[in-house]
């Protein structure tokens, strides 16, 4: 009978796409390792202080640190000059990038971490909870003769997490506080080459507005954004990923469909599988190089969370199908207490999203980690996720577990055989068993891949921007995905090949196994005949061992 490539295709060809995928793996961890550059890159400015002559000035203006048209500034507060300006004529401006560089589209996105130097003054301390609240505008430009123009502007509260280490005596005046950097901005794109902060610290001390935070000298920013060369190797290896996942994923379907019987569960979520990579594969983000598309982070991250869902799907349901007995088997609706968790996990990952990424289309100053409560709800939720990451995969590797343990059981009957049928058996029970492997392997690097992701990002809100993950960990990863949904879709496809006359008559592990009971044993799931199952779907499940 046939059965899946997997079961019938020659050891010596097996070996030869086995060594194609691995050297496909490993020139993806190349690409990132020797081609591509570090994927972000911090950039420090220092606000430098303007004068804003005009009080309660009603129009919008634009303070620029440096260029045409630039501020009247003061390089210190301790200058005669800096001593007669009150505290709500002073603008701290900071212009992004740095004198004589542009921004690019390529840097895809720009986060941007705040940090106070305050000096220590023995009678203006810093109050205990005391939180900062800033009046803060965003502007752009294309060209350094242009009027900037607004693109954002936002009052915006971030509480003050200072630390004096010194004891607080008059000597000790003039020394700094160690203040823990803070969220501040976060953009979807970088679709102009000129960006300028104007920040105020409004003083009103009737309504006690920043009235206890000490004596703020200066302001210190962090900008990250993602380095352009990453992001070209980024696009030309999905570019060129989607049409091969396409193509194979449409050679597996018309398999599928050229059979006289319907296709079974698993072959319905090998191609969901595929479905779901070819989504994440899609180079849409050529166009945020011309389109200033600020929701393409937002995009991302739902693309991503679809396949991480339908990945974690399909490895239960993949390991199901083969401890399942024949009638629980083909059934999506065993299966809801495992995949219903894996649902409701990205489902919440999506409000989570939302509720910060979601807010910044149109207030690129909000961040969930500027108040308490959210900080709370972000660290649990980053703990939470990871732990549930961890027990998923324990779980996993529990099933795959019991699905050896089901094979091994069988393997008794095999020395009662002739010696070419359990030759045959035993090299399908082994390619099984290493393709079980490979698919435990994927799982703890995609895991380890969603901690480390969920890990650095929480450390850029926390103002820690030196971590960062060698582009070849994401490049190979990335490359992972993609050959073993490339394997899977490519072994489990129906073949064309037929064993041999003698492990076609019918011959069966169970029973009488001189005899012939009308059945064979399967590894696989696929069905290529409507009489019963391919042979390692049968030996791999209950029914196996009964």
């Amino acid at each position: 009978m046939a059965g899946a490539i997997i079961e019938n295709m020659s050891t010596k060809k097996l070996v030869i796409v086995g060594v194609i995928l691995l050297l496909f793996q490993a020139f993806a961890f190349m690409v990132g390792g020797l081609i591509a550059p570090s994927p972000t890159t911090p950039v420090h400015y220092i606000a430098v202080k303007c004068v804003d002559a005009v009080k309660h000035r009603q129009e919008s203006k634009w303070f620029a640190p440096w260029g045409l048209n630039h501020c009247d500034k003061i390089e210190s507060f301790d200058e005669d000059k800096a001593k007669k300006i009150e505290a709500n004529n002073i603008v701290f401006a900071v212009h992004i990038p740095l004198r004589e560089m542009e921004m690019s589209p390529w840097f895809q996105f720009m986060l941007v971490i705040l940090q106070f130097d305050i000096a220590f003054k023995l009678y203006n301390q810093i109050e205990e909870g005391a939180s900062v609240t800033i009046d803060v505008g965003l502007a752009y430009r294309d060209d350094t003769f242009s009027e900037w123009t607004e693109m954002a502007h936002s009052l915006e509260q971030r509480k003050l997490n200072c630390n004096f280490t010194a004891a607080k005596t008059i000597d000790n005046e003039g020394r700094y506080y160690d203040c823990d950097p803070m969220p501040f901005m976060e953009l979807g794109s970088v679709a102009h080459k000129y960006y300028l902060l104007n920040i105020r610290l409004p003083v009103n001390e009737r309504k006690k507005i920043n009235v206890g935070i000490g004596e703020i000298r200066d302001i210190r920013l962090v900008g990250i954004h993602q380095n352009g060369g990453f992001t070209q190797v980024w696009f030309a290896m999905k570019t060129f990923l989607t049409p091969s996942i396409l193509i194979i994923m449409i050679w597996y379907w018309r398999r599928i469909t050229l059979m006289s019987r319907p296709p079974v569960l698993l072959e319905k979520v090998i191609l969901a599988l595929g479905i779901s990579m070819t989504f994440i594969n899609i180079p849409v983000e050529w166009f945020s190089i011309g389109f200033n598309w600020t929701w393409m982070l937002l995009f991302g991250d739902i693309r991503q969370g679809i396949f991480y869902s339908m990945l974690l799907s399909f490895w239960i349901i993949f390991c199901g199908e083969h401890l399942m007995d024949q009638t629980e088997r083909n059934r999506f609706s065993v299966y809801w207490k495992q995949v219903g968790p894996i649902v409701f996990g990205s489902f919440c990952l999506f409000i989570f999203d939302m509720c910060e990424r979601g807010v910044q289309l149109t207030n690129p100053f909000y961040s969930i980690w500027a108040s308490d409560v959210g900080t709370e709800l972000a660290m649990a939720f980053i703990i939470v996720a990871g732990i549930c990451a961890c027990l998923y995969f324990l779980f996993l590797c529990f099933m795959v577990f019991q699905v050896f343990r089901n094979i091994s059981g069988k393997r008794m009957s095999l020395p009662a055989m002739s010696k070419a049928r359990r030759l045959h058996y035993e090299g399908l029970i082994f390619r099984f068993k290493f393709l079980m492997l490979v698919t435990l392997t994927c799982a703890a690097m995609t895991v380890i891949f969603f901690i480390i992701s969920q890990v650095n990002e929480g450390h850029w809100h926390w103002g820690d921007y030196t971590v960062e993950v060698n582009s070849a960990f994401f490049t190979g990863i990335y490359g992972m995905w993609n050959l073993y949904v490339f394997a899977i879709m490519f072994l489990y496809a129906p073949s064309h090949k037929r064993y041999g006359d003698e492990q076609s008559s019918g011959q069966c592990i169970t029973g009488d196994v001189g005899g012939n009971s009308g059945e064979d044993i399967q590894l696989t799931t696929t069905v290529t005949h409507g009489d019963g199952p391919s042979e390692i779907y049968k030996l791999a499940g209950k029914e196996a061992q009964e």
